[in-house]
């Protein structure tokens, strides 16, 4: 298969010039971001865009500059979770999108700020009978918009949002390439704990650093009385990360107030960091901070 380098001619249509000027502009984004961790599961309904708020919410409460890319095009969540939903008015110049600005700072960007009406499918084509490749081609062109045409500024963090499935991982490997790493969530269930391993997998063999495993709704909390209670019947997700190598980093109870906000506005972390599951979020983020220390280079 020829690259595009390898094109004698293009017509005049500067196909060449135009791709390398994307990638430049990508570039040129990414680099004022220190460090780029994805946040995966191969299996939907475990909580993920909800940690991955809260997880931001205690970066940014421990003074670094934040943004969460939701990378879950069709299924997003991000920016209602951090009050930024489609009503937002886009800042649209030469150099770019502003991106939505969340609680605590916290830089969004969400196809839900593009969509017309809040419940807006993403529709790729009108037409029907697409093609699994052609869909797949078109959200990867998509999250590149999204990601160079964003100003993000200087960040100490982009945390990425992933959907459900292993194999979207390829597209934002393609894009951001010095991921730092990916932080695997599951839940109790043998059945998420079986799709995760699959996710677990192929980061492997792709050679994408594996931060950990978060086990989510690890148990219930009572809000009333903070009694901890099981959730989920099944096999403790340490037995999961044990048997693929890689480190277990936190069990994170699930609390009734953890995917809503606050009576001021914020995220359950800002209000509730004292509690069973706000220490639990604060020790996943440890974990993340501490991998990142020990590899330099992520």
């Amino acid at each position: 298969m020829k690259t595009y380098e390898d094109l004698a001619g293009d017509g005049g249509s500067n196909i060449v010039g135009q791709v390398v000027s994307k990638l430049e502009k990508l570039r040129s984004r990414l680099d004022g971001i220190k460090h780029k961790v994805a946040l995966m599961s191969g299996k939907g309904g475990v909580g993920k865009s909800s940690l991955t708020a809260n997880i931001a919410s205690c970066l940014a409460d421990r003074g670094h500059r934040v943004g969460i890319l939701d990378a879950d095009l069709n299924g997003p969540s991000i920016g209602q979770l951090l009050g930024v939903g489609n009503d937002h008015k886009l800042v649209l110049d030469d150099d770019g999108i502003e991106p939505g600005i969340g609680v605590q700072g916290i830089k969004i960007m969400s196809m839900d700020m593009l969509l017309s009406q809040p419940d807006s499918p993403v529709m790729w084509t009108e037409e029907p009978g697409a093609t699994a490749v052609w869909v797949s081609t078109m959200e990867s062109t998509a999250l590149r918009e999204l990601l160079s045409d964003t100003k993000w500024g200087d960040l100490d963090f982009l945390l990425i949002d992933m959907p459900p499935g292993s194999d979207r991982i390829d597209n934002i490997r393609e894009l951001v390439p010095e991921l730092a790493g990916v932080v695997e969530i599951t839940i109790p269930s043998p059945l998420s704990q079986h799709i995760v391993s699959k996710s677990i997998t192929k980061n492997r063999q792709m050679g994408v650093p594996v931060i950990g495993l978060v086990e989510n709704m690890a148990t219930y909390v009572c809000p009333h009385c903070d009694q901890e209670a099981k959730l989920f019947e099944g096999k403790d997700a340490k037995d999961l990360s044990q048997n693929k190598g890689i480190p277990f980093i936190g069990k994170v109870p699930f609390d009734t107030r953890l995917s809503r906000k606050t009576g001021s506005g914020g995220l359950f972390y800002t209000e509730h960091r004292d509690s069973i599951t706000g220490q639990a979020i604060a020790q996943v983020v440890d974990a993340i901070q501490n991998f990142i220390a020990n590899n330099p280079k992520s």
